[in-house]
């Protein structure tokens, strides 16, 4: 195992254990063993060996092809220790609930989870509250009370707080949700809007739409569709909020419809869960798997059903803050499993990013994991049992036994990355050469394939060096070959649609859903943006959440000027568009 020394620092930083006095007492080596030996006791339960698995699960683990969500690193092994990144819990419109709902996430984010809420329940802003006489504050103000609550709130005492905040398109208080960035800072939520297909229905046909009192079920007025959602767009281009999420799309893949709706997501939107549902994530390496410029899909196969068993068994061995998480996650045992390294993967194999050859490997590549992890929760239900609410879900209607509701996820992996030094997610590169701090230390990261290749193809420098760091991109560099320049194109540099083709890729093969940024040059206009969303929609994506460079203060990456420059001089005309979100 072989670790950067920005991932030594991350993993100090984060989840090396440490005594009363805040000294590390753990070297990676016994964080992995400490990870695999915690997770594998779950092999007990089931009569099984947890000998026969920690080695298995270390060995994984260490050689940095899988990696589980924070949660699980941090606290595994630790007295009470709660694994999973993702909660939903429910708002109704009470104080009662929701003031419960408030403590629930208090545990839930200081044990290293991340919590999604949907506001819709709450009573529109001036209602009338018949027991109190008074009127309601509506759905935002309560969004800020759990702000604040979140900013003193650190998880895992290393993470601060984590929600998403998210209201159907048709509740009476919409304008001031979707407009609430652009005047007061909501620090620790990232904000969808929940968009219907009759919403979508309405837009195109230029028509009116009803906003629900969602207690007394009356129509309070009707709004031109396009009235709301070119508030969307003017908010998600000014401040990168709020983001969509297109709900009937995501319950058209529930798969325990008859357990419930699903109506809001984790805070970075990957992962749908009922109320009080949480999913227990992990992500496989794919820049591991690249041998001699073929992919080793013998390798893949075999960790797939490692890192699905395990994660299987991690829910088995979470200690959960709220009983109704626990019942919940315990009933579904939705799991996540997904991958990050992809640009790195396809560097490796020497295909561009906004290639047709990439857009065809994710699907082939999602298809594989999906149908080897489902295979593992099929072979697991055969020895362990079904999941507890099977009984009537899509999987009993298709006749296949499944351990778990769902298995594939694809997450944004900020920081688990950095331990596997390799790229996030399934995101292009932001830049190939940046300046990083992390506390008080300041890390220059540059590209290492761009680097090998410089070095095997002679345009390696000094030059090139110092002119990699001023720009960040390959982009007006002399003396690069073409086809170079093409394999290593920034996110920036990408098209607006083909940054919605990868996703929509890898979504066809995701049980859940994918978390994806549309990287977008400062100079973008608004129309072209109302376009994305538009074609995200046709697409059958999930969500979809934009960044316009410049929209948002605080970057942890320095960026040239000039990079920025150069490519919203060429990226600033209108995307080819049909009609129809973090270092660490």
């Amino acid at each position: 195992m072989i670790l950067t020394e920005r991932a030594k620092t991350v993993l100090g930083i984060r989840y090396l254990l440490k005594n009363e006095k805040g000294e590390i007492v753990e070297i990676p080596e016994q964080l992995f063993h400490r990870v695999a030996s915690y997770v594998a006791k779950a092999e007990e339960l089931y009569g099984g060996k947890p000998s026969d698995w920690i080695s298995k699960f270390q060995e994984l683990i260490s050689s940095l092809r899988f990696l589980p969500n924070s949660p699980a690193l941090m606290n595994a092994g630790k007295p009470k220790a709660q694994l999973a990144a993702c909660f939903v819990l429910p708002i109704e419109d009470s104080i009662v609930s929701i003031f419960k709902t408030l403590k629930d996430a208090a545990l839930i984010l200081q044990s290293g989870g991340g919590t999604g809420f949907n506001f819709s329940s709450l009573r529109p802003k001036g209602d009338v509250v018949r027991s109190t006489g008074g009127v309601a504050s509506g759905p935002v103000s309560f969004m800020k009370i759990f702000d604040k609550a979140s900013d003193i709130i650190k998880q895992g005492g290393a993470r601060r707080g984590a929600n998403m905040g998210i209201l159907r398109v048709d509740h009476p208080d919409i304008l001031e949700f979707i407009r609430i960035k652009r005047t007061e800072s909501l620090n620790n939520f990232n904000i969808s809007v929940a968009i219907t297909d009759s919403f979508m229905e309405a837009l195109f046909k230029d028509d009116y739409f009803p906003l629900i009192n969602p207690r007394s079920r009356e129509v309070l007025r009707n709004v031109k569709a396009k009235e709301i959602f070119n508030e969307i767009i003017e908010s998600a281009w000014e401040t990168g909020d709020p983001g969509v999420i297109f709900i009937d799309t995501i319950n058209r893949s529930n798969p325990t419809p008859h357990i419930g709706q699903i109506d809001s997501t984790n805070p970075c939107g990957e992962q749908p869960l009922l109320s009080y549902e949480a999913c227990i994530l992990g992500s496989l390496n794919l820049s591991k798997y690249v041998k001699e410029g073929k992919i080793d899909f013998k390798m893949l196969k075999q960790d797939v059903k490692i890192a699905t068993r395990f994660l299987d068994d991690a829910i088995d061995v979470t200690h959960y803050p709220v009983p109704e998480v626990e019942k919940m996650h315990k009933g579904n045992r939705k799991i996540g499993l997904g991958i990050m390294g992809w640009a790195d993967m396809l560097i490796q194999l020497r295909i561009p990013y906004n290639h047709k050859k990439a857009f065809a490997l994710a699907e082939q590549i999602m298809q594989f994991i999906s149908k080897n992890s489902h295979k593992a929760s099929h072979e697991l239900a055969q020895e362990r049992g079904v999941f507890p609410n099977f009984k009537s879900s899509v999987w009993d209607k298709k006749g296949i036994p499944m351990r778990n509701a769902t298995t594939t996820t694809i997450a944004p992996t900020g920081t688990i990355s950095i331990i596997a030094d390799c790229s996030s997610g399934i995101e292009p590169y932001f830049l190939l050469a940046y300046k990083q701090r992390i506390l008080d230390t300041e890390f220059e990261i540059i590209n290492k394939y761009l680097l090998e290749i410089a070095q095997k193809q002679g345009f390696y420098s000094e030059d090139f060096i110092n002119q990699l760091r001023q720009k960040g991109t390959l982009r007006g560099m002399k003396g690069i070959p073409l086809k170079i320049k093409r394999l290593f194109k920034t996110a920036i540099e990408i098209t607006p649609e083909e940054h919605i083709e990868m996703q929509a890729a890898f979504q066809k093969y995701t049980d859940n859903a994918v978390s994806k940024t549309i990287n977008l040059p400062q100079r973008i206009k608004k129309e072209d943006v109302a376009k994305i969303f538009l074609l995200a929609y046709k697409k059958g994506l999930k969500g979809i959440t934009i960044f316009r460079y410049g929209s948002k203060k605080g970057t942890l990456l320095k960026i040239s000027d000039a990079y920025v420059a150069e490519c919203c001089e060429v990226k600033g005309r209108a995307p080819r568009v049909t009609k129809l979100h973090d270092a660490i």
